[in-house]
């Protein structure tokens, strides 16, 4: 299962990415500039909705940009175990996961497809040319 230097890995092998301290000093991870992944520790209200169900305190989230809210819905009925959403996130298209909870091949596509929806498409067009997609 993944691990936060999984997802260090993981962003560093994409390019014009970087790592900064994002809200109360969490990691996030952007591309040029646009965040598409993200430490997101439950916040009291996230936890007042979820009530129960909210994830313990010390299982790490990572908030993790997806195509659409449809995307989004078919990741949380598909793995109720793994994603999740709090109110918080309605209408936008950011799903969290229970890092410890996905596969890292899972996860090394979650990233890519992350970074993919925020990357400028000069940026995706010369990725995809020097892989020969």
């Amino acid at each position: 299962m993944a691990i936060w230097d999984d997802v260090r890995r993981l962003v560093a092998a994409l390019p014009d990415t970087d790592e900064h301290a994002s809200y109360g000093g969490c990691p996030s991870w952007r591309v040029h500039g646009k965040a598409f992944m993200w430490d997101r520790p439950l916040r009291s209200a996230d936890r007042r909705a979820l009530a129960e169900a909210a994830p313990d305190e010390t299982e790490p989230l990572l908030g993790i940009r997806v195509a659409d809210e449809g995307v989004k819905a078919a990741l949380i009925a598909g793995g109720p175990d793994v994603f999740l959403t709090t109110p918080h996130f309605d209408g936008y298209p950011v799903v969290l996961a229970r890092l410890g909870r996905i596969p890292v091949d899972e996860l090394a596509e979650l990233v890519e497809d992350a970074w993919r929806f925020r990357a400028p498409k000069r940026l995706l067009a010369a990725f995809d040319s020097r892989r020969g997609a």
